[in-house]
């Protein structure tokens, strides 16, 4: 099932997608506010039924949020394909980590801020999860059943503030598009083979498989919850493939007036406008 967050006459809701639109589950789940509060509770409700009924919304009338508008952690990790450490020779053995901020992501159809004051706002294409339910200390052999789904994330950086770590650079507002849906991990039974593409302005900027990550999937949130509990809608990205701007000879940065997409097997198409800090969406 395709779930979602968005915004129809200025009001924040969450649906399933259906093939003409889309049908809002908070009139038949009041009690949970929004996305993430629905998660935990996916195995005792039955979708599929209620994917069988007419739409509320066409996709023209509604403005879409980031998959999870209000995660308590975005937690990323860095360097995570081989090619990508290889272009960079990165040679350490543990994940490399670091955060994004709630009001540093935007969802699919909307812009992408390029700060003014930057030259080197760099595209990073990425599968998204979503965590499913809590859990701390997860066993890498159980950790895919914490997973309510996948995503796709376009991880726009910063560079010219990526000075001493990535934070600075990760962290300006509606840099990180996140979307356009969250694919139910029932529907990917194997999140290690998955193509994934970037495209800026429909020209092909990175292409792998999941496959070629360096710490898989299990991995990650095995050694993530060891030191952060992890609770129901918090994010995991798990790395770009090789191919970001920066590293390219000459390098390729995103400006205002861009479109670039994440496009991954069996989740869907990210599409992001490039516009200026400045404008609004």
């Amino acid at each position: 099932m395709r779930l979602l967050s968005f915004n129809v006459n200025g009001k924040e809701k969450y649906g399933l997608v259906a093939p003409e639109g889309i049908i809002d589950l908070q009139k038949f789940f009041p009690q949970y506010s929004d996305l993430r509060a629905l998660i935990p509770h996916l195995n005792e409700i039955n979708l599929q039924l209620l994917g069988e009924g007419k739409i509320d919304y066409t996709f023209a009338e509604i403005r879409f949020l980031p998959v999870i508008p209000n995660p308590k952690k975005i937690i990323c990790a860095g360097m995570n394909y081989k090619k990508k450490r290889d272009e960079v020779n990165d040679k350490k053995s543990d994940p490399t980590l670091f955060i994004r901020f709630e009001d540093s992501q935007t969802g699919h159809l909307t812009g992408l801020k390029k700060p003014e004051c930057s030259n080197e706002f760099d595209y990073e294409g990425e599968l998204a999860l979503v965590i499913g339910h809590a859990g701390s200390h997860i066993p890498e052999a159980e950790a895919l059943d914490y997973v309510a789904g996948y995503s796709c994330y376009m991880d726009g950086s910063v560079r010219d503030w990526q000075h001493t770590w990535f934070t600075a650079g990760k962290n300006w507002p509606c840099t990180g598009g996140f979307g356009p849906w969250l694919i139910t991990a029932d529907e990917i039974p194997n999140p290690q083979n998955l193509d994934i593409v970037t495209r800026l302005n429909g020209r092909t900027v990175q292409h792998d498989n999941t496959h070629s990550m360096v710490h898989s999937i299990a991995e990650l949130i095995s050694y993530i919850s060891t030191f952060s509990p992890l609770s129901p809608g918090d994010v995991i990205l798990t790395g770009s493939p090789n191919g970001a701007g920066k590293n390219r000879i000459p390098p390729l940065f995103m400006q205002s007036g861009d479109v670039v997409e994440v496009e991954i097997e069996r989740i869907g198409c990210l599409t992001n406008s490039v516009i200026s800090d400045k404008s609004s969406n």
